[in-house]
Order: structure tokens, then C-alpha cells, then sequence
């Protein structure tokens, strides 16, 4: 651990009272940053993940350029697929595609299990070399959800409204069951290798989950999650669950073994607490905001912060992921507006 190691997010992720708001972003490893893009000039996303050193310099640029008080490793979600026998390809200006969708049981049952230490090195390879490089703040590893997963998996790709997926899901139950298991096992072991090398913290992403009501969340999914959530928790790391367009979900959450909640811009940090939400918080500026003049940015981050700090237990992030066209100066100046007014507001 580097000698000046600044774990002011993990405090925060556990409820404690900080001496000022932490943030990371989600997506700060690429994406806007200069350097990231003379890369995949070169690279592909798949090409830079599975080389530690590439993967852990992109890693560490936001941590060096932005002042976050976290690093997240830059992965993509689908990265643990092709172990368990699922081939990903990264379409430029698509996303993941997949040529041979999940329909049957027997595809699932036709899936294999994950062991990261053989299956996926360099991603364990990318999380010891930033440990060895002594990063001054926690890495947080993450994963997918088996329903984002699935929906990626089913679909063969990206969709809009997830008609195959949900349609597995309500007329074929023993197919679907057995695919949250398959995914839950992958998920459940990927995040514990991840946690036994060196990250610090793990985030869930369960993005597209908010596509379900709240009914069918408890009955499809919160059994998987709770399992997963429950597993993981015996490794005493904070574990954070984040999706998108999900406030209708968020007490079903509250309900889980989750340390943090990660909120998107649709649900005010007021709002849920005063929906009974007693868990540390995450989030929650929409990142279009970024794209505004600074005072807008600045009056809207205020109002997070102020919320925020009414209680225990919030790191400041955005309400999903940077864009590709927010400018790298325009976080390095929110990171350090965030530390120095939740700084100046608790003297």
C-alpha cells in the first residue's frame, strides 16, 4: 500500500463521516482522454484489456489527471464471457454482439464456469500490477449482473427494449432460472478473484435492469442478487449496485446485502432518504450536465454535495457514464470543486 494511501472513499462507502465528499466517475478510464484515444488509434478495447500494462496505465490516468479518490479498472462487462463459452465481439458504434444467443436450455446448460486465474489473467495481471505500482487510492473492481448479462446474451446485442429477453424470462422460467444461476456462479467467482488480488471495492452493474417493474424485479431477480450480494459480503470489501432508469428498484435494493447504492440522476439523494433509503449512497449528476457552462455544472453539483452531506456515507459520481465528448479539464475542475467545497462547508 502506497505510503500517503488515501481511503476517505472506502470510510465513505462504509457510512462514516468523511472531511470531505469523495468522487469517481463512472467510465473516467477512457472514453474522453486524449491518451486513451491515440491508443485505440492502435488498439482495440479487447486488445488494450488483455495487455495488464495498457489496461493499468488507463487505469491509473484519471486517478493522475482528474484527483478522484478512486480508481476503477478499465474493463468492459462482457470481459468474462468468452470463458464460459459466450464469443463477444466489439462493434465499433454498435457495442458487444454476440452471434450465438442464449434460446434454450440446453444453450445453457451448454455454458462452462469461469476459473479467472487460468480464464482471465490479464485481468488479474492488470489488478497486481496497479497494487505493485502502489496506487495512492482504492482500485474498485467490478462486474455485471446476470440480467444485464443475460440481456446482452439473449438479444445477441444491444437493445432497445428487450423483448426476447423479457420474453424467456416470463414463458420459459426453468431456461431463465438456470441462466441467472450459470451467471451468478460467473459473477460470484470473477469478483472474488478480483478482490483476492488487490481491488478494494467491487460495483455491480446491473445497467438495463430498469427495464422491469418492481414486481417482476423481486420475483426474476432480487433472489440471484441476494445470493451474490450475500456471497461476496463474506469478503468484507463495500459492494456497491448501480442501474440505470431504476428508481422504481431502489427500496427492493435497499432490501439486499449491498454496502452503497448508486443512484442515477432520476432519483434526488433527498428523495431516497426520504423513501427510507438508509444505505450509503452513490452519484448522482447526469453527465449531460458536463456538457454545460460552468456555472450550471457547479450550482447542480452544489446541490448534490449539499444534499449529500446531510447524513454519512456519499461519494459524489455521475448519474451513469462519462461521455466521449466531455472534456478531461472539465473533470479535473468538478473533482477538485467537489473536495474543496464539501471541505470548506465541514470546517
Amino acid at each position: 500500500m502506497a505510503k500517503n494511501f488515501n481511503d476517505t472513499i472506502l470510510k465513505a462507502f462504509k457510512g462514516e463521516k468523511t472531511t470531505y465528499t469523495p468522487v469517481w466517475y463512472m467510465r473516467q478510464a477512457g472514453r474522453s482522454q486524449k491518451e486513451y484515444r491515440e491508443l485505440k488509434e492502435k488498439y482495440s478495447l479487447f486488445e488494450i484489456t488483455h495487455q495488464p500494462e495498457l489496461c493499468a496505465y488507463v487505469t491509473r490516468l484519471p486517478v493522475e489527471q482528474y484527483g478522484v479518490d478512486a480508481a476503477i479498472l478499465y474493463k468492459d462487462i462482457m470481459s468474462p464471457l468468452p470463458a464460459i463459452g459466450v464469443e463477444v465481439d466489439i462493434k465499433s458504434g454498435v457495442g458487444p454482439v454476440i452471434d450465438n444467443p442464449i434460446q434454450t436450455l440446453s444453450d445453457v446448460n451448454n455454458l462452462g464456469s469461469i476459473n479467472p486465474e487460468s480464464d482471465v489473467p490479464y485481468v488479474l495481471d492488470t489488478i497486481r500490477l496497479l497494487t505493485e505500482e502502489q496506487l495512492e487510492v482504492p482500485l474498485i473492481g467490478f462486474s455485471g449482473a446476470p440480467f444485464t448479462l443475460a440481456s446482452y446474451m439473449v438479444e445477441g446485442g444491444p437493445s432497445r427494449n428487450y423483448h426476447k429477453t423479457k420474453a424467456m424470462m416470463y414463458s420459459d422460467e426453468e431456461t431463465w432460472f438456470a441462466l441467472m444461476d450459470k451467471l451468478a456462479d460467473m459473477t460470484i467467482a470473477y469478483a472474488k478473484s478480483q478482490l483476492k488480488v488487490g481491488a478494494r471495492a467491487i460495483q455491480i452493474f446491473d445497467s438495463w435492469v430498469g427495464t422491469l417493474n418492481q414486481a417482476d424485479y423481486r420475483y426474476y431477480i432480487k433472489p440471484v442478487m441476494h445470493r451474490i450480494f450475500s456471497e461476496l459480503k463474506e469478503e468484507g470489501a463495500p459492494l456497491i449496485l448501480f442501474g440505470v432508469g431504476a428508481r422504481h428498484l431502489v427500496k427492493e435494493w435497499n432490501d439486499l446485502p449491498v454496502d452503497v447504492l448508486g443512484l442515477d440522476w432520476r432519483m434526488s439523494i433527498t428523495e431516497a432518504r426520504e423513501n427510507g433509503i438508509t444505505k450509503p449512497l452513490q452519484g448522482n449528476l447526469d453527465p449531460a450536465i458536463l456538457l454545460s457552462d460552468w456555472n450550471v455544472i457547479e450550482e447542480r453539483a452544489k446541490a448534490i454535495i449539499d444534499e449529500g452531506m446531510l447524513q454519512p456515507g456519499h461519494v459524489f459520481n455521475l448519474g451513469h457514464g462519462v461521455t466521449p465528448e466531455i472534456q478531461p479539464a472539465t473533470l479535473k475542475r468538478l473533482t477538485k470543486f467537489i473536495h474543496d467545497y464539501s471541505l470548506n462547508k465541514n470546517n
